[in-house]
């Protein structure tokens, strides 16, 4: 199908285009912007005026929870939820039922996902089998499967000499090697962070340590094995500075962090609010606005969901006891939009967290952006619409976020995935 979004503001960070203009969409691709291309024909205009058209948003940590934990969420639900958010592309962790270590579980989820028709998925693999940290994965098939990197999820491997093994073998084949940093032993049995709110509230406490020791180690790794890694969903100021300590040694190391993260410490816990029991769990205020600013000025390179649906028995019961965990595919537009306004950052620099930088750590170099031939992945939204994050307004089968209740700006009025218009009238 043919289509002009006609008339909206063009974002597109990875070419640094912020101006009104046409986008022109052909065969599931960008054909032209501005001027029509030669014999252009729209057979669907699509009015963006006071609108933003930017390239689909890609999320670096969304849990489809298929296979093995449908009762939590299905893959019709959270592929309704990111076509409402504008996520096309969703990088998949491997933490499913049963784990994403063989190249045939990560075809039926990537023919399951095609079959949908919506946003494209990027399988995750299994760095160890069955994340249990003992055996190599084989990682070969599973790139051939389909697998964009390989990662342990919130599974960390107890054996550092299995890890170092993981990392070399990924070196040799330039594997991208995403790791989450979590200490085992010094985490054991924490729920919250180790700080006042902890010790108000009785909850066992997670200290930061527990971050900084497992990140220091990777990084030591990657720098012995050469390993390319991303560290995942970081929550802490100090972890924040081992990470400039190796950029400023020479190593090439990503990281992102969630929403969640961003807009929230340890006081949101209040008394027991077990939408706030994450992991990694909330930090403290000095931590928050330290990552808020590092992923302002780019020490952070991208912004993640953590999209993990929790069904309503896992939430609704004490706070140690609940399911960690909170939804978030249709909040990561709006919370980046808040993010990027109170930093005074431009939509450009705001957008560019969750489309271009996320497409770079992913390896996705036909989204992301919209230059003409990219695949025609496209979110439109209004910036200024006020929108309530409300239960019922979550299409994710998952209402499990802290956000209940927050009154934003930033809604989705289409979406298009390949020039499908899947969102929107």
């Amino acid at each position: 199908m043919k289509i002009r979004i006609a008339n909206g503001r063009v974002i597109d960070p990875a070419n640094k285009t912020d101006r009104i203009q046409d986008v022109y969409i052909s065969d599931g691709k960008i054909a032209a912007l501005g001027d029509a291309p030669d014999g252009f024909v729209a057979q669907r205009t699509l009015d963006a005026s006071n609108l933003v058209v930017a390239p689909g948003l890609i999320d670096l940590a969304a849990r489809l929870r298929e296979p093995g934990f449908e009762y939590r969420a299905t893959l019709e639900s959270e592929m309704d939820a990111a076509m409402a958010g504008g996520v096309t592309s969703l990088a998949i962790p491997p933490d499913t039922d049963p784990v994403l270590d063989e190249p045939g579980l990560v075809e039926m989820l990537c023919y399951r996902a095609k079959k949908l028709n919506r946003a494209h998925v990027y399988p995750v693999g299994a760095l160890t089998l069955g994340l249990k940290g003992e055996r190599l994965s084989e990682m070969a098939e599973l790139v051939e499967a389909g697998c964009v990197a390989f990662s342990q999820a919130n599974v960390p491997i107890v054996d550092n000499m299995v890890l170092m093994r993981a990392m070399q073998y990924a070196a040799t084949f330039d594997f991208r090697v995403w790791l989450q940093p979590i200490a085992p032993f010094l985490s054991r049995g924490g729920y919250a962070h180790d700080g006042e709110v902890a010790s108000r509230l009785g909850l066992p406490g997670i200290p930061v340590a527990a971050e900084t020791v497992a990140l220091y180690t990777y990084l030591q790794l990657a720098r012995i094995t050469g390993a390319r890694l991303h560290i995942t969903r970081l929550s802490s100021a100090e972890g924040l500075q081992l990470i400039e300590q190796a950029r400023a040694d020479g190593m090439d190391v990503s990281c992102d962090v969630s929403i969640n993260h961003l807009h929230l410490c340890d006081m949101d816990i209040g008394y027991f609010d077990a939408n706030c029991h994450l992991v990694p769990p909330l930090r403290s205020q000095r931590d928050r606005d330290a990552l808020r600013r590092a992923l302002a000025d780019g020490r952070i390179n991208a912004l993640c969901s953590d999209h993990t649906p929790v069904d309503d028995d896992g939430k609704q019961t004490p706070f140690s006891e609940s399911e960690p965990g909170a939804t978030g595919l249709e909040l990561l537009l709006p919370l980046t939009l808040k993010w990027a306004n109170e930093s005074g950052l431009s939509l450009l620099d705001g957008i560019a967290r969750i489309t271009s930088e996320a497409a770079r750590i992913v390896g996705i170099t036909k989204a992301g952006h919209l230059s003409p031939g990219a695949r025609a992945d496209v979110c439109v939204f209004d910036p200024a619409a006020d929108i309530r994050i409300a239960r019922d307004s979550l299409r994710s089968q998952g209402k499990n976020t802290p956000f209940l209740g927050f009154e934003l700006q930033g809604k989705v009025r289409y979406t298009l995935v390949e020039g499908q218009l899947m969102y929107g009238d």
